[in-house]
This record gives C-alpha cells, structure tokens and sequence, in this order.
C-alpha cells in the first residue's frame, strides 16, 4: 500500500514537472511567435492600409504561428506594442527574414521607406554587418521567385560571404 502511494505522488510529481516545463516553454515561444507576427503587420501597415494580399498572407501566418483571436485582434490594434524578439539561429533569423521581406515584396512598390523598414528589422533579427546588402540580397531572391529553402540556403551562403568580407 505505501509504495503505491509512493508510486502514485512521484508520477504526480513528475506529471506537474512536465507541466511547467512546457508551460515556461509554450509561453516563450508563443511570445517570440506574437513579436515576429506583430513586426510582419508593421511593415505591411507601414503605408498606412493593408492591401488584400497582404491581409491574405497575415492570416495564413497568424495561423502558422497559431496567434490566438484575441492576439490577433491586439496586434493589428496595436503592433508596436511587442517586441521583435531576435532568434538565436541563424536559421530561425532567415526564415524570419523570409517572411518579412515576403511582406515588403507583396507590397509591389519597392520605396525608400518600405526598404528603410526591412532594413531596421534585419537589423533587430540580430544580423549584423552590411545590413543594406543583407537587405538587398534578400529583395533580390523574392524577385527570382526563391522558395524558402533556397532562400535559407542562398540568404546563409551570403552572409557567411559577406562576414568573411568584413573580418
């Protein structure tokens, strides 16, 4: 009888471990998920509107990241108001390079403003160097049709280039 209960208060023990782990783990990928989502809708409302295209593709990513209703509404409301949250691989950057520039592109009038504000965001993703060119690149490959994984590839060839440039 006491080893059941013994058995029974460590799986219940072990239950609520599991528990906050992915607790502390779903909060802050939620979180990072909300800043990439919210720095998506600033650069699309960056002119002022959301054009249809660009209101398409923030639902489809609003489900990709699975931002909740009421998350959703918040960030369209207010999309300053959340961090960019940088990832730390290289990787998560790209892909996240990915669909901001996606979002610039998706625009079809490429001004000074529109390329003033993906260059402030790769910066905040946590690239460094020749930000300007990092930028560039990345418009380049949208107008060549990349998918995401030669983006991911061509985008990580390039900056390792353009770091060995600058050591």
């Amino acid at each position: 009888m006491d080893i059941i209960i013994l058995l029974l208060n460590l799986i219940h023990n072990l239950k609520l471990k599991i528990m906050l782990y992915q607790d502390i783990y779903d909060s802050g990928f939620k979180e990072r998920n909300k800043g990439h989502f919210a720095s998506i809708v600033r650069v699309a409302f960056n002119d002022g509107a959301y054009t249809q295209t660009e209101r398409d593709f923030i639902d489809a990513l609003a489900n990709k990241l699975d931002i909740s209703e009421e998350d959703y509404k918040a960030i369209l409301k207010n999309p300053n108001g959340y961090p960019v949250n940088p990832p730390y691989l290289q990787e998560q950057r790209i892909e996240r390079l990915y669909d901001l520039a996606r979002m610039v592109f998706i625009n079809y009038i490429l001004g000074p403003e529109q390329k003033a504000t993906l260059r402030k965001f790769t910066s905040a993703l946590g690239f460094a160097g020749n930000i300007p060119a990092i930028t560039d690149k990345a418009l380049s490959l949208l107008v060549m049709e990349y998918n995401l994984e030669d983006f991911k590839r061509e985008m990580d060839v390039y900056i390792k280039e353009q770091n060995k440039k600058a050591s």
